[in-house]
């Protein structure tokens, strides 16, 4: 990891209407338009999903990093994230992300553990922590089972 403070680039560009096109440096372009809540087609991504979708991919690396600091082996992880645009005293902004979270691990895991990770990631994500919205945790942990080797 390079030293603290770090520094990261994007560009907006667009005419008067249509689709904005979204980059940074040596990543594919994105489009981007208003959500349909806003008026918006509804196949593009937004601001608002692309903060969400933020949220969910910081917490799924988060916890891959405390994960693999603490030797916790796991399978699967996959992170939904919901955020709530409100009106708060006329100002429109975020005021909620809730995560469902369901992490799948080897037989013979510590589940208690692992939902002690997920709480970690949780409360360590950089990008959920850099905002004023609360986050929600709803964590579901399941112990795989082993294959069972059909008879032939």
């Amino acid at each position: 990891m390079t030293p603290f403070p770090h520094q990261y680039t994007a560009s907006a560009s667009s005419g008067e209407r249509g689709d904005i096109d979204v980059r940074s440096h040596g990543l594919s372009p994105l489009r981007s338009e208003s959500p349909p809540q806003f008026g918006g087609p509804s196949d593009r991504w937004s601001p608002e999903t692309l903060l969400t979708a933020a949220v969910a991919d910081c917490f799924v690396l988060t916890f891959r990093a405390i994960a693999r600091a603490s030797n916790l082996p796991w399978l699967s992880l996959r992170c939904d994230a919901r955020g709530t645009l409100d009106r708060v005293e006329r100002v429109t902004k975020f005021t909620h992300f809730t995560l469902h979270v369901h992490l799948k691990v080897p037989e013979g895991v510590d589940l208690e553990q692992a939902r002690r990770l997920l709480t970690a990631a949780d409360h360590t994500c950089l990008v959920a922590r850099s905002l004023s919205a609360t986050s929600l945790l709803k964590a579901n942990v399941e112990t795989a089972r082993p294959a069972i080797a059909a008879a032939g």
